[in-house]
């Protein structure tokens, strides 16, 4: 039998790691963490007891630069929706909001410079 422990890390192929890099650190302040020494680009970065693991391809195919929250797309919980939402706007980041989403979540959906999609959500009160 098959007994899951957790999810570990989600990776990501990025074309340009520095520019990631810095949208990952700056406007989602995830912490950097230490990446073995591997004989291709990336980064590694701390989410709570996860990691997301980002490697370059200069090669990588543009994703289509267009937020649609049933596409492929992880999701990171944050601790205030109104502070996340006032952030990304002040820092330009075009976003989708659900806050009443019949996920039980109330949802931000905004995309990282490749064009990945990004949930931040919190529980929503009843």
């Amino acid at each position: 039998m098959l007994k899951i422990v957790d999810l570990h890390h989600v990776s990501l192929v990025v074309k340009d790691l520095n520019q990631s890099i810095q949208f990952y650190k700056e406007i989602l302040k995830l912490e950097e963490i230490e990446r073995p020494g591997f004989d291709f680009r990336g980064a590694w970065f701390q989410i709570g007891g996860g990691q997301l693991h980002l490697i370059e391809d200069r090669n990588k195919i543009e994703e289509k630069k267009i937020i649609d929250p049933r596409g492929h797309h992880f999701a990171i919980r944050v601790e205030d929706y109104d502070q996340a939402l006032s952030w990304l706007k002040k820092k330009g980041i075009e976003v989708i909001e659900k806050p009443l989403s019949k996920s039980g979540f109330a949802q931000i959906f905004c995309l990282d410079p490749d064009g990945h999609i990004i949930e931040l959500h919190v529980e929503r009160k009843a």
